[in-house]
């Protein structure tokens, strides 16, 4: 497996992109704006101006766009990836979205003569960028064993989770772990304020205990910092959250923190913070 289409060169794609061509992989890619990924070209990345262009004659596609609307457009539109991909390619989409967009995907693309994979990814640009991302799958399992030097080059904690839409099962539960802890530390934050304590001291006391994360050490020092560039985008993660509510629901599950959050977030949304990074939950509380 040599040619590589790319669909979705985004904050963390482009990164993805520059890992997959250090690997030694061939990189063709389509992006809407050409000017955006000027700087991946100039590294090697071979542009095309259309989907069809993009994914012919390339033994894997993988999509990494924002929405499951994204999702259907790119896959499913005329002239796109299950109409122009050559038959017997492997398709990958690294999106979040949802399971049972998945699970069609996989059986409008294996009906075409495709190995489908759902395998979204955790770690934000950092992980995208140093090659540390957890990925997880799911697909049939022979077609991620073909797949793993991809999923090799762009991450380290990579995990097999069973059929079609596993893999975004997997993914929704991490962002319910995500939601719950993202809200911890915005309230954290919130209560050390009110309560006229320095935040940083707290911070630094905490972040080495048992409340250590990763997010917290992330997230806290920029939410102190009034810094909301985006790492991964609120309205994505509203996205993300909506579609872990859906599934919980439909399985007669209750996630209250998951909803509050999600509440939350789709107020700072609504205001016009959507752009921002997920930090910006933090603007709740103020």
């Amino acid at each position: 497996m040599k040619k590589i289409g790319w669909i979705g060169v985004g904050i963390m794609g482009k990164s993805m992109v520059r890992n997959l061509m250090k690997a030694g992989f061939e990189l063709h890619i389509y992006a809407r704006t050409k000017a955006k990924v000027e700087d991946v070209i100039h590294e090697g990345a071979i542009f095309h101006e259309t989907i069809r262009d993009c994914v012919e004659g390339c033994e894997a596609v993988i999509t990494m766009v924002g929405f499951p609307r994204d999702v259907e457009e790119v896959y499913f539109a005329e002239n796109n990836i299950l109409s122009s991909a050559g038959v017997g390619a492997y398709l990958i989409d690294m999106t979040t979205t949802s399971p049972a967009l998945a699970k069609r995907l996989s059986e409008a693309g294996t009906a075409r003569g495709y190995h489908i994979i759902d395998a979204p990814v955790t770690g934000g640009d950092r992980g995208a960028r140093s090659g540390t991302l957890s990925i997880m799958v799911g697909g049939e399992q022979k077609d991620y064993e073909a797949c793993l030097p991809l999923f090799q080059a762009m991450g380290e904690n990579i995990r097999y989770h069973g059929k079609a839409g596993c893999g975004q099962h997997a993914k929704l539960a991490n962002q319910i772990i995500i939601a719950g802890t993202l809200s911890g530390i915005c309230e954290a934050l919130a209560y050390a304020k009110a309560q006229g304590l320095d935040l940083q001291t707290v911070f630094d006391s905490v972040s080495t205990g048992s409340a250590a994360s990763r997010q917290l050490s992330s997230l806290a020092p920029k939410m102190m910092d009034g810094d909301y560039a985006p790492g991964f985008f609120l309205k994505h993660f509203v996205k993300d959250m909506k579609l872990a509510l859906e599934e919980a629901d439909a399985v007669g599950l209750d996630l209250a923190v998951l909803r509050q959050t999600l509440s939350n977030s789709k107020e700072l949304e609504d205001a016009g913070y959507g752009d921002l990074g997920t930090q910006a939950l933090i603007k709740h509380y103020e």
